[in-house]
């Protein structure tokens, strides 16, 4: 491809100089190849051009960008530069997304697994189906499950590499991709110019506002999948207020609201619930369907319907949906749970916001016999103002607490903890900032019958701290505590 072939077309571009025959795209001087344009981006750390000198002696074929640089190499001036990526990406690659049906789930909580179960009820219907999302990059069949990237960097990839998972999911036989879409995909443009067959809005909580600075620019962000990138169905929570306003405000978009309130169009009725899992009952348009689901807690019932609305809209039947549903565990991270020889269990869950950490407690308390011990911390370099929250979620609903070090990233973990201090109810925790000590000191509280919650980092392999990701597992840390071997 040539790179006025590249841009044919394109709204935002201003001045384009120069041809060249494009091998790639690339946003990283230090991977760049020979032949790959370069886009110059201006990151929150780095600014794409500064390296110009840098890709010109690499052998870059372009540069682009939306600022005058002075640079040998043939240049295109955009308006956008985000936009221009995303364009271009989806244009290399040869618009995949029109040869595959792309699924989106976006959402504060709940994406990763009603991504997961939405994947795996399309596979028992033999439906070959790419996952996008937090935990894995795979393609599942009929034949088994191929990962392509276990703990990738991003919930949804930069632009470049998201329409390369397209097009390979597409040269790997996949009918169907399903994807986790971030609020900063969607705010940055990442997935822009993909068509959406069917998206889903689990529901929206505080998070991000390092980012988008307020609920309604994040909102916004989330929004926008709905408005601008479906063309299909949207799946929307009828017990959610900013989901349910997405549902309302995304009038030319065929909706299908989910939940237990009056309103929606498919309504559950939860029939019982404890530890082996829940059993609810799903009515809407042609469908009563009872159901079971091994996933602990009515938030995740939530999940399950979601994912179970969405595959009835590819017209998959409604027994084998039902079966899918009952033989999917939890994924990786969320509410895991590990078994203690002596009688108690430990949990294992993703939860780093104010109500996904309320939403599992509540799950935890139902089905805890003695007392609930919970062991979080909070991130650094992200929204401050959770921190608090949190504090008072853990205290208000847990029967001892123990504070400790997530991701610390460039912040002093002492000062994370103070922050999070400042929202305790209870004098009913203890700060142990190492997470491994943390770990031991809070299963070590633990007798028959008691729960312990180790939240916040779910299924990650590492705990960053000032620009390194070490290796850190909390399943694995439990597994060498309980002395019992875990399965990840």
């Amino acid at each position: 491809m040539r790179l006025t072939e590249l841009f044919d077309g394109y709204a935002g571009l201003l001045r384009l100089e120069g041809d060249a025959v494009v091998s790639g795209l690339s946003i990283d001087s230090r991977r760049l190849k020979m032949g790959e344009v370069f886009f110059a981006i201006a990151g929150s750390r780095h600014d794409g051009i500064q390296f110009i000198r840098d890709v010109e002696s690499k052998g870059a074929s372009a540069v682009v960008t939306d600022r005058e640089v002075d640079s040998s190499l043939p240049t295109v001036l955009v308006r956008d530069i985000q936009d221009a990526l995303a364009f271009a990406a989806d244009r290399f690659f040869h618009h995949p997304s029109a040869e595959v049906k792309v699924m989106g789930v976006t959402g504060t909580n709940g994406k990763t697994t009603t991504s997961s179960l939405l994947q795996r009820i399309l596979s028992t219907a033999g439906v070959k189906t790419a996952l996008i999302g937090t935990v894995r990059y795979s393609v599942e069949g009929p034949g088994g499950t191929t990962v392509w990237t276990a703990s990738p960097q991003n919930t949804t990839p930069d632009a470049i590499t998201w329409q390369a998972l397209l097009r390979r999911a597409v040269s790997e036989g996949a009918e169907v991709v399903v994807a986790e879409v971030s609020s900063h995909a969607l705010s940055l443009r990442r997935v822009d110019y993909t068509e959406f067959h069917i998206s889903i809005f689990t529901n929206l909580s505080m998070d991000h506002l390092d980012f988008h600075g307020s609920m309604e620019d994040y909102y916004q962000a989330k929004l926008r999948l709905f408005r601008e990138l479906t063309s299909g169905a949207g799946v929307f929570n009828a017990d959610d207020p900013y989901s349910l306003r997405a549902y309302r405000e995304c009038l030319g978009l065929e909706g299908l609201l989910c939940g237990q309130s009056e309103e929606a169009t498919y309504r559950f009725d939860v029939l019982r619930s404890d530890s082996m899992g829940v059993r609810f009952v799903l009515n809407g348009p042609d469908v009563r369907l009872e159901m079971w689901t091994p996933l602990v807690g009515l938030f995740n019932v939530y999940n399950v319907v979601m994912a179970t609305v969405a595959a009835l809209q590819c017209g998959l039947p409604q027994e084998v949906v039902t079966e899918a549903v009952a033989g999917f565990g939890p994924v990786d991270g969320r509410l895991q749970r590990i078994d203690s020889p002596d009688g108690f269990s430990v949990f294992v869950d993703y939860a780093h916001t104010p109500d996904a950490l309320q939403n599992v407690l509540s799950a935890l308390r139902e089905i805890t016999e003695g007392r609930l011990i919970t062991l979080f911390g909070c991130g650094g370099n992200r929204d401050r103002g959770k921190r608090p929250l949190m504090g008072r979620v853990a205290t208000e609903l847990s029967d001892f607490v123990v504070i400790t070090s997530d991701n610390p990233r460039d912040e002093p973990p002492s000062r994370i903890i103070e922050e999070i201090l400042s929202g305790v109810v209870r004098d009913n925790y203890t700060v142990v900032q190492d997470r491994r000590e943390a770990i031991r000191h809070a299963i070590g509280m633990a007798t028959r019958g008691d729960v312990v919650l180790i939240a916040g980092k779910g299924h990650e392999r590492y705990q960053e701290i000032r620009g390194v990701r070490y290796p850190f597992s909390d399943t694995e840390v439990i597994g060498e505590v309980l002395g019992v071997l875990t399965h990840e």
